[in-house]
């Protein structure tokens, strides 16, 4: 769409999360293989960076970075989502109110990956509650996506739609395994973000609900299941 992406993080290229296999490396000549850079034309370039385990300084630049290149889709993305406490100190002072107190506008976008996932309590929560604490006056986006579809329009709207408002993305690993959590090739190619999707069971007849559940992420497979098993 005319916008360079640049996707930076602890083993980002490696793809140990969401940006699964973003550089394949040939293990007997090491030769390096970035599939995404084949769309690169003009100005519409993708690149993809491991960074240093210093999350405040990793943060920081991309920060800076987002503001300096308002036309690219900027992500930070942490090796596991309370590991971003280390900057936490960016996030208070910059990318939650920078805008309100200097008129600096970024459309920053972290990475958090979220959920407890059997990593143990030091691998687990990027704490949801901390960063919805932090909103106020339309200062940030703060999304738990579903579906593949919805994660990638996300992107494609932070970049797309001009807002220049950092977007924080919550990303449980367990959904890049999990076979219930895909989308049709047509859902990516068409179609937008949607905030709210409806519930698409065919055995659920609308005029007979009595309660509705709104639930987000991962929690949706969850609850689908339980449904399942009743």
């Amino acid at each position: 769409d005319g916008h360079p992406v640049r996707v930076v993080g602890q083993d980002t290229r490696r793809g140990t999360f969401g940006q699964r296999h973003a550089v394949l490396v040939d293990r007997k000549t090491g030769e390096e293989y970035t599939p995404l850079k084949q769309f690169g034309q003009g100005v519409s370039k993708f690149y993809v960076h491991d960074s240093l385990l210093s999350e405040y300084a990793a943060m920081g630049f991309e920060y800076g970075y987002s503001m300096t290149r308002p036309d690219a889709l900027v992500c930070w993305e942490a090796q596991f989502g309370d590991f971003v406490n280390g900057a936490q100190s960016i996030i208070d002072e910059y990318v939650s109110s920078g805008e309100q107190k200097w008129g600096q506008r970024s459309s920053v976008v972290l990475l958090l990956p979220h959920g407890y996932e059997g990593q143990g309590p030091d691998h687990s929560s990027a704490r949801i509650e901390r960063f919805l604490q932090l909103c106020a006056q339309d200062n940030m986006t703060v999304v738990y996506p579903t579906t593949p579809a919805n994660y990638f329009h996300l992107l494609r709207w932070q970049v797309k739609s001009g807002r220049g408002k950092p977007l924080v993305v919550f990303t449980p690993k367990s959904l890049l395994r999990l076979k219930a959590a895909t989308s049709a090739v047509e859902e990516l190619t068409g179609g937008a973000f949607q905030p709210v999707i409806p519930d698409s069971d065919p055995a659920i007849d609308p005029a007979g609900v009595r309660r509705i559940l709104l639930t987000t992420g991962k929690i949706y497979y969850d609850v689908v299941n339980a449904r399942k098993a009743a």
